[in-house]
């Protein structure tokens, strides 16, 4: 990993995208961090800044982005399966779009009470409103509170080529009212959110997601805004073969 990057900034890149298992290894590598991939100890996207070399997260932020089109998260109830990667990159980046509630549900405890303890403690020092979050054993099928207001697939629940998997909820307890996100790009309809669209809910699915962090990406590097429809696109036709 320090010969690539070395290698990156010998080449005279403007920028490089990470993944696991380098998200956490590569940050002793750069100069610095912004605020978001600061807060949650994980870079996914690196940006050239004059010299210096900046770790950035988009992968919550192009979350929140194609959210916020449909759904303002603010003051909002949220219920978040899962708490790795994706998810504390989730939990962070909506608690900074000013939600309220937050219930971690997760099977390991250990894992689920780490990301409460990120939420309660530097991010929630580091936003204006309330933040409460909670940690909920996922154990059995899980009852969604009648109260959420957002809920959020993080884990790869539904991920090709296990697409007949689901998550493990109380089918009744998914109500109309409630808005529904999945992050599984592939495939971008999982069962989870075929079963949202049964009970009346409002969906994004993970392509939106996908292809909004990569637009965040491609502006950091260039400054260019590029189509997201033209890139979901693509994405369609690349998991339709």
């Amino acid at each position: 990993l320090a010969a690539a990057v070395a290698g990156a900034k010998a080449m005279g890149f403007v920028g490089f995208n990470c993944t696991i298992p380098h998200k956490v290894a590569v940050i002793p590598l750069l100069d610095g961090l912004g605020d978001s991939a600061a807060l949650m100890g994980a870079v996914n996207c690196v940006v050239r800044r004059g010299d210096q070399w900046i770790g950035e997260n988009t992968d919550g932020k192009g979350f929140v982005e194609s959210l916020s089109l449909r759904f303002d998260p603010a003051g909002k109830n949220v219920v978040l399966f899962g708490a790795g990667g994706a998810a504390r990159a989730i939990a962070v980046e909506l608690s900074l779009a000013g939600i309220s509630e937050v219930t971690i549900v997760n099977r390991s405890e250990e894992r689920g009470s780490e990301l409460v303890k990120l939420l309660t403690t530097r991010v929630a020092e580091s936003v204006p409103q309330s933040l409460q979050a909670r940690f909920q054993q996922w154990d059995g099928e899980f009852q969604i509170p009648t109260e959420t207001d957002l809920v959020v697939n993080a884990t790869s629940i539904g991920l090709y080529p296990n697409i007949n998997d689901t998550l493990p909820i109380v089918r009744k307890s998914l109500r109309g009212s409630m808005f529904v996100a999945d992050v599984i790009p592939n495939p971008p309809e999982t069962k989870f959110i075929q079963l949202a669209k049964d009970c009346g809910c409002e969906v994004i699915d993970g392509l939106e997601m996908l292809v909004a962090q990569g637009v965040i990406g491609i502006r950091h590097w260039s400054g260019v805004d590029a189509d997201p429809l033209i890139m979901r696109q693509a994405l369609e036709r690349v998991f339709e073969t």
